[in-house]
């Protein structure tokens, strides 16, 4: 087991090829601690030269009520009136504090998701 740090995409690309080979190694195994060792590398190397950025607030909100089989409609008991409901998912009208922290805490969207500028 010969691992270094993921400096270049050369590394990188040699790192997932890697891994391919790694992938199903059995339990308790040198193979299986280098696919680790390996996979952590390679997610440190993704986070820094592939960021993900968080959707945009609505498309998370609308994702979000498809996931949990949610209707728009059910949208209004939580961030308020139905035409403030309409107004959001439109773009006419910004989330509020008091909106962005409901939305977190009744259909679990991430802060991070529902605090991006639109």
């Amino acid at each position: 087991m010969n691992i270094k740090p993921i400096k270049t995409e050369n590394d990188y690309n040699a790192a997932l090829k890697r891994i391919e080979e790694l992938w199903g190694a059995p339990e308790n195994t040198p193979e299986e601690d280098e696919f680790e060792v390996l996979f952590t590398l390679v997610e440190a190397y993704e986070k820094e030269h592939y960021p993900i950025a968080p959707p945009h607030p609505l498309e998370a909100i609308k994702f979000r009520l498809d996931q949990m089989g949610l209707k728009e409609s059910e949208l209004s008991s939580i961030i308020g009136y139905r035409s403030r409901k309409s107004e959001i998912l439109t773009g006419k009208r910004k989330l509020t504090l008091k909106m962005i922290r409901a939305l977190h805490e009744k259909l679990n969207i991430p802060l991070e998701s529902l605090i991006t500028a639109y």
